[in-house]
């Protein structure tokens, strides 16, 4: 079954990788990237339904470089088989559309029309995507994702709320880069809000924070969105084998603290050190982790025993750019 996801344009190498990550796990992979398309191969596409860092994602059913072919392959199709009722076509230009667009969607829409099917432009029961960008791609949604599913996730919606949080979109991704099926641990979880975006995808949810109040301020969210399975602790992320002994994790997602602050048990840079190589001590499989930039991970990991499989940059603010790496054991 051939897909496409179309990523967001904030975050667009971890975005591919988002893909990338959720395709392998529905025994497929990526193919082609036309800008923010990704399209590729998988056998179980619902495992997108997991996304983050995307707009949408769906059928695809043909990429071109021509117009007239474009028209050809849609006249050929039995549009009834694929649309469910009422239907819409959506042109998308990206920045590197590379041909005449402009009333493609009508003209397919019309041609779509011609075989029977009822137009609703409002609400359609099914939307045909058309996106020009170096090809031409055209492809049946599957599912939307609505920026305001993940704001009313967002840290100052939550009940229990502290003003720095990763934004869930990209808590999500994090989840997603670790390839995780069964579990996922945070042992810096504050809040709890990668602990939240992984519950929502089916994982059963371990964290631990050194502050007694964030872990039961955790548990106040992670309830309040609906997670049951979770077991979150009062501990030490330099010393996760004393809080979970004998316990070993199939992935770790984590947002550490950047700053040097008179709340950090020790030196910043000491704690990313200590805290990886506690994380390396139980994990099974992927880490993903996001670090300030002015700290050198790599070297650090890869003298501890990870490999780095990647890292993203994302300017935050004049005061802060960071870095967000995938590892593994």
């Amino acid at each position: 079954m051939f897909y496409y996801v179309e990523i967001l344009g904030t975050l667009p190498e971890m975005g591919k990788a988002e893909v990338e990550a959720l395709a392998e796990l529905g025994v497929g992979n990526v193919e082609k990237v036309d800008y923010l398309l990704v399209s590729g191969s998988v056998k179980h596409i619902g495992v997108f339904e997991r996304l983050g860092l995307a707009h949408e994602y769906g059928l695809l059913l043909y990429e071109g470089d021509d117009i007239k072919d474009i028209l050809d392959f849609a006249k050929g199709l039995e549009w009834r088989n694929i649309i469910n009722g009422t239907f819409a076509v959506r042109r998308e230009r990206m920045r590197n559309c590379m041909h005449e667009v402009n009333d493609l969607d009508k003209k397919i829409g019309g041609i779509i029309h011609s075989q029977g099917l009822r137009v609703n432009l409002s609400r359609p029961d099914t939307v045909v995507r058309v996106y020009c960008g170096n090809k031409i791609w055209l492809g049946i949604r599957i599912r939307e994702f609505k920026g305001k599913e993940f704001e009313d996730r967002k840290a100052d919606r939550r009940p229990f709320s502290r003003p720095i949080a990763l934004p869930p979109r990209i808590a999500r991704a994090m989840v997603n880069l670790t390839k995780a099926t069964r579990e996922v641990l945070d042992p810096f979880m504050g809040t709890g809000g990668m602990l939240i975006e992984a519950g929502l995808i089916g994982l059963k949810v371990y964290g631990l924070d050194i502050r007694e109040d964030m872990v039961e301020g955790a548990k106040i969210n992670l309830e309040y969105y609906g997670i049951r399975d979770y077991v979150v602790k009062v501990g030490d992320a330099t010393k996760i084998e004393e809080v979970f002994p004998g316990k070993t994790f199939e992935a770790v997602a984590t947002d550490p603290p950047y700053g040097n602050s008179t709340t950090l048990p020790m030196d910043r840079n000491e704690l990313y050190k200590r805290s990886l190589e506690s994380i390396h001590s139980v994990l099974e499989g992927r880490l993903a982790i996001a670090f300030p930039a002015d700290f050198d991970a790599r070297d650090v990991a890869e003298s501890i025993g990870f490999k780095v499989l990647g890292r993203f940059y994302q300017r935050v603010h004049s005061s802060l750019s960071r870095y967000f790496y995938v590892m593994e054991v």
